[in-house]
């Protein structure tokens, strides 16, 4: 399913026209991004959380030539599936 087939889906399912389920999602994606840029956490109960990982720096090793690297410290978003929503898919 791709962006177009959501943005129908939710306003079928919402009853609403497209032009605002695309609102909907849009304001969705933006809140989630802007919480977990200032380091909070969303939760959604019954649907999971999304939250920030941060992943330490480390060497590495470049496959092609063994080579040892640097790898910097990041932080990457993640999303941890709540016990309903796990048991939906199922």
């Amino acid at each position: 399913m791709n962006k177009n087939e959501l943005v129908a889906a939710i306003a079928d399912q919402a009853g609403m026209t497209k032009k605002d389920a695309e609102k909907a999602l849009k304001a969705f994606t933006d809140v989630v991004a802007a919480e977990l840029k200032s380091g909070n956490k969303v939760q959604i109960v019954g649907f999971g959380t999304f939250e920030v990982s941060a992943r330490p720096a480390r060497e590495g090793r470049n496959p092609q030539t063994g080579a040892k690297m640097a790898i910097k410290a990041s932080k990457a978003p993640k999303f941890k599936a709540g016990k309903a929503f796990k048991d939906s898919v199922q």
